[in-house]
Order: structure tokens, then C-alpha cells, then sequence
């Protein structure tokens, strides 16, 4: 009977310890797509702010015989 409750106690340690690495991934992804979010809504409001048909830079202009 001890041996099946020194198993079961081992069995709830390591479910204890793959929840918390778990939960660690979970915060760091968070962590990350809350930033990739931000990038996001910076690029879009950049998008935003560009006048349709002006080029950003010389290199980007197309060449007037295309």
C-alpha cells in the first residue's frame, strides 16, 4: 500500500512540475504576441499614414516606362 502512495505522490509531483513549465511557455507566449501585437498596430497606423501613389523612397519608384 505505500508503494502505491510513494507512486501516486511521485505521479502529482511531476504533473506539478510539467503544469508549472506549462504555464511558464504560456506567459512567455503571451509576453511575445502581446509585442508582435504592438508591432502590428504600429505598422498599420505607419500603413495608414502613407499617401496612396507617393513612394517612400527613390528606390521604390517605378521606372516610367513600366
Amino acid at each position: 500500500m505505500e508503494q502505491r502512495l510513494e507512486k501516486l505522490e511521485l505521479k502529482v509531483m511531476s504533473a506539478e512540475d510539467q503544469l508549472d513549465e506549462l504555464n511558464r511557455v504560456v506567459w512567455r507566449q503571451q509576453q511575445e504576441i502581446d509585442l508582435l501585437r504592438q508591432h502590428v498596430r504600429l505598422l498599420a497606423e505607419q500603413l495608414k499614414s502613407v499617401q496612396p501613389g507617393t513612394p517612400l523612397r527613390p528606390e521604390d519608384e517605378i521606372p516610367p516606362h513600366w
